[in-house]
């Protein structure tokens, strides 16, 4: 546990000792400030309009507002996950660094969730910037926490599960662009499989259809935690470390 989470620290700081970290809280905090002040803004036109036209039933601030966002931090986070992750061992394996890592008296394991927890805990200070938004929510209007947590549970998971996975796109190459590429193109896919259920039927499609990551994540930006949503998203997690660590023993037999 200490050499685990002696890597984590040392991914963090690498993190936040470059501009990597800094660009990516900026331009998550601007975009989704973005759709944050137009949410609000469209409703407090909708609720000016109700009240002119003699309706006074409550307009719902989870429906209206933290719902459509969280939908919309999911996908930032779609092109914001592959930046986090390109580097976690294509850096290492470009600066040639990988050898010294892989010989000092660390496990695979060990590097392994380390690298993911600095690359997670990053992503944590990501998805916290929302909480600065949602703040005045609560200032200035009465919204239901219960469905906003487990919507940001959701984000995390989402995110675990995607950054599981670009760390093990990042052990199979040395450039950095081709890890950060592969992984969006992956995600990307495993997000816009449910489309097949549009205009399929099949067996085939709907296996396909219940491994997008939409589907599982629609549920808790509805504020309902379904277990199996939960169980998708940890056993697509431990998926992609297991992959990354068959990809480590490959690495360990090539040298």
């Amino acid at each position: 546990m200490k050499n685990t989470l002696a890597i984590c620290f040392k991914e963090l700081k690498s993190y936040f000792a470059s501009p990597i970290a800094y660009l990516l809280l900026t331009i998550f905090a601007v975009i989704f400030g973005f759709f944050f002040s137009a949410a609000t803004a469209f409703f407090s036109l909708r609720s000016t309009e109700m009240q002119m036209m003699g309706r006074s039933f409550p307009m719902d601030i989870n429906e209206l507002i933290i719902r459509p966002l969280l939908s919309n931090a999911s996908v930032i986070a779609l092109f914001l996950i592959p930046m986090i992750t390109m580097r976690l061992f294509a850096e290492e394996k470009r600066s040639g660094t990988i050898e010294l890592l892989m010989t000092s008296p660390v496990t695979d394991l060990q590097i392994i969730f380390g690298k993911f927890l600095g690359a997670l805990i990053l992503y944590c200070c990501i998805v916290g910037v929302t909480a600065l938004n949602f703040i005045f929510l609560f200032i200035y209007g009465n919204p239901d926490t219960k469905p906003l947590l487990v919507g940001l549970l959701g984000l995390l998971l989402q995110g675990a599960a995607m950054i599981a996975l670009g760390t093990f796109i990042s052990t199979t190459t040395r450039n950095q662009i081709v890890a950060g590429g592969a992984t969006f193109a992956i995600c990307l896919l495993l997000w816009v499989m449910d489309w097949l259920s549009a205009f399929e039927t099949a067996t085939w499609a709907k296996v396909l259809s219940y491994l997008s990551i939409i589907q599982h994540f629609e549920p808790f930006t509805k504020g309902v935690l379904d277990s199996k949503d939960v169980v998708f998203f940890l056993s697509l997690t431990f998926f992609g470390l297991f992959l990354t660590a068959r990809s480590m023993e490959s690495l360990r037999w090539r040298a």
